[in-house]
């Protein structure tokens, strides 16, 4: 679970008032940032300082600076001059293909991880942290905005919150992908709130979990050591039946890709799937909790 994420948001066309007064980019996302560098690269290449440059592509030099340092988005008519101006290679409008604006709200090592979680055939998450970014309900959610380190805006905060909701309907959306969940008994006992705040996490992931295409299995206190000690952990299949992983520490993250590594990952999973309670067990647990509060 990301204490940041959101959904992407993508699309060449930049925002443009008047020739080269863009407005900038809130949240730079890593493509925009690559496609600078790549500008600059072949700018330099071609001997032209940003003045130049941005007389060739009808821009002011501090556009074509914004440009290069992934501030604001090239659109269509940027590409086009730029290409005539670097010799017509046909490597900007290639990577301009895949331009994509930053995500408010969507930490950035999460970034990737969340556009293939939105079009895959699968996913599986063990979390033993906090609930599940996709299960937590808004009070919950507001909750662990509020006590991240740095301090967030109001702003920010909202943001964040609105990404978080936003990204749960997809479960809501996709009713025939399979969603699987591997929960510690323990992160549905840490109180963040009044008893209310904590009945109403509970019944939110009851909700989400009825489906047929979600399980939630709860791994009891009692239940000891177990193969994912190591950490949360996802591990998703994509419409080419590819399988990816994903882990995350302390303001970062890791998309895993290696065959070997995500097997491994896989192993651990279907493992501790079978230590875990079944899904009926592990509802009857959440309802003996709400009715402790």
């Amino acid at each position: 679970m990301s204490i940041g994420v959101g959904e992407a948001a993508g699309g060449l066309g930049g925002q443009k008032g008047p020739a080269g007064d863009w407005e900038r980019e809130p949240h730079p996302s890593d493509s925009l940032c690559t496609f600078g560098a790549v500008v600059q690269a072949l700018r330099e290449h071609a001997g032209l300082s940003r003045a130049e440059f941005g007389a060739r592509v009808q821009y002011s030099k501090h556009t074509v600076e914004s440009v290069e340092l992934g501030r604001r988005m090239a659109d269509e008519a940027f590409v086009e001059h730029a290409e005539e101006a670097t010799g017509n290679t046909g490597a900007l409008r290639k990577a301009a293909r895949h331009l994509t604006r930053g995500e408010a709200g969507l930490a950035a090592w999460f970034r990737r991880w969340a556009r293939l979680e939105r079009e895959a055939v699968s996913l599986c998450t063990y979390e033993c942290r906090l609930a599940p970014g996709l299960l937590q309900s808004e009070g919950y959610a507001r909750a662990v905005f509020e006590g991240t380190i740095p301090l967030r805006t109001d702003e920010e905060l909202e943001a964040q919150l609105a990404a978080r909701m936003e990204r749960q309907a997809m479960m809501r959306d996709r009713p025939t992908v399979p969603f699987s969940f591997i929960v510690e008994e323990h992160v549905f006992r840490r109180r963040f709130g009044d008893a209310e705040a904590m009945c109403e996490l509970v019944d939110h992931v009851l909700e989400l979990t009825a489906p047929r295409n979600v399980t939630l299995q709860v791994v009891p206190v009692g239940a000891g050591l177990h193969a994912c000690l190591d950490g949360p952990l996802q591990v998703l299949e994509t419409p080419e039946g590819r399988r990816l992983g994903y882990s995350e520490g302390q303001k970062n993250g890791r998309l895993i890709s290696d065959l070997k590594e995500v097997s491994v990952l896989c192993q651990r999973y279907d493992t501790l799937r079978s230590q875990a309670l079944s899904p009926n067990e592990s509802r009857a647990l959440l309802e003996r909790l709400r009715g402790e509060r």
